[in-house]
């Protein structure tokens, strides 16, 4: 029987974009949880950066190492979107992405403190390739789509090939050919899909960006959760250090609160619309995910551990808040609120950042108000009564 399973291999023909109640899969879950550790790793190492006085060359880096997580783990899930046939050869080959992805978090402390990304490009170009590896199958299955999928195949080896060239470079020039391949990056899905798109089922990617975003949460309640118990164990800062968690656990359910107030799976009709949605998620993730970095410094300030000054600390805080209610004002909030709930909204973010001036815990407790006032701007009516739920009902019923 075991003999017969691995030698039987499932065509890999499209999935069905109109498919109703399609959820996200057991490996895509698995998947999403070895880039836990990946987020992790990586937002710890910018709290160290941020600690040590180095705010602005952590975030450099910081953006750096996010982009490789980012952008692997969103070809996968738009590639498993359209071609899921969940037989061996598949599952083998996600996980080889996933060994890649733990590759990227051994790596990402030396290449944000050190600058040293030759660990993390390994790992990324592990990811790369063994999706390659999955767009030719698909295009051996699939004549319709085979000029779009080999093109993936084509555009994405070039490019790998390219990244381990610039590990031999000078620093100076592989810092500038960084940005350079990143382009190169997100203008593959651009040219491979223009004379042919894979099929998206726009549900279900809505569904896998909100199971990211979870997780990227997920790591600032950890963050105020490990203080407290730090805390406990010293015996010191007790009071900040509640007053801090419970600050921080309102911020991480009011930014819930507003990236699920509103339905997104009407952005994925279009090539364009799409990959606004697609991209523009990167700075929504790399907010949240520096969110939780935020969290931890804020901690540090209280004991005396951080190398700052009040003001820079709060905005590693209220920073990354800000910039994450922003971008989803921008991509979905402002097309269904009034003027006045939008006003609403750009208020609480100002308040938000205002929170910056003040000095010890002042931050967090400000951030949870502004958080607080644009979850209530969010439970406003929507204008024109409902306006946007027959746009997502129709929207719903559009090809991608």
């Amino acid at each position: 029987m075991i003999t017969n399973r691995l030698s039987s291999l499932n065509t890999m023909h499209p999935r069905d974009p109109h498919q109703p109640h399609r959820v996200a899969s057991p490996l895509e879950l698995f998947f999403d949880l070895v880039f836990v550790v990946a987020v992790s790793f990586s937002s710890q190492g910018l709290h160290h950066m941020e600690a040590d006085g180095q705010v602005a060359a952590g975030l450099l880096g910081y953006f750096m190492v996010f982009f490789a997580i980012w952008w692997a783990w969103m070809n996968f899930t738009w590639f498993a979107t359209s071609f899921d046939n969940d037989d061996w050869l598949y599952r083998a080959m996600t996980v080889l992405q996933m060994a890649g992805a733990l590759i990227v978090a051994a790596g990402s402390t030396k290449a944000l403190e050190e600058h040293d990304f030759a660990l993390v490009t390994i790992g990324y170009v592990i990811m790369r390739l063994s999706l390659v590896a999955q767009w030719i199958r698909a295009g051996l299955h699939n004549r319709d789509l085979r000029r779009t999928t080999f093109r993936y195949a084509a555009a994405i080896s070039a490019v790998q090939i390219a990244w381990v060239v610039r590990l031999f470079l000078p620093e100076g020039v592989g810092f500038v050919c960084f940005f350079v391949l990143v382009v190169a990056e997100v203008a593959v899905p651009m040219w491979a899909e223009r004379h042919g798109t894979t099929p998206w089922h726009a549900h279900h990617l809505t569904e896998r960006y909100g199971s990211f975003t979870l997780i990227l949460l997920g790591e600032s309640i950890l963050a105020s959760a490990t203080a407290i118990v730090d805390t406990l164990g010293s015996g010191h800062h007790l009071v900040e250090m509640l007053a801090i968690s419970a600050a921080g656990l309102i911020i991480a359910a009011g930014m819930w609160w507003i990236y699920f107030s509103r339905e997104q799976h009407h952005h994925i009709k279009t090539l364009k619309s799409s990959l606004v949605f697609g991209y523009f998620h990167y700075l929504i993730f790399a907010a949240a995910g520096a969110f939780s970095a935020g969290i931890e410094v804020t901690v540090d300030s209280v004991t005396g551990e951080a190398h700052l000054q009040h003001i820079v600390s709060a905005l590693t805080l209220t920073g990354p808040i800000a910039v994450f209610i922003i971008g989803i004002w921008w991509l979905t909030l402002r097309h269904t609120l009034t003027s006045k709930a939008s006003s609403l909204v750009l208020t609480g973010v100002a308040l938000i950042l205002a929170g910056s001036l003040l000095p010890g815990i002042f931050p967090v407790f400000i951030g949870a108000l502004g958080v607080a006032v644009a979850v209530i701007a969010t439970e406003m009516p929507s204008p024109e009564g409902g306006r946007d739920s027959a746009k997502i009902e129709k929207s719903s019923n559009s090809a991608p």
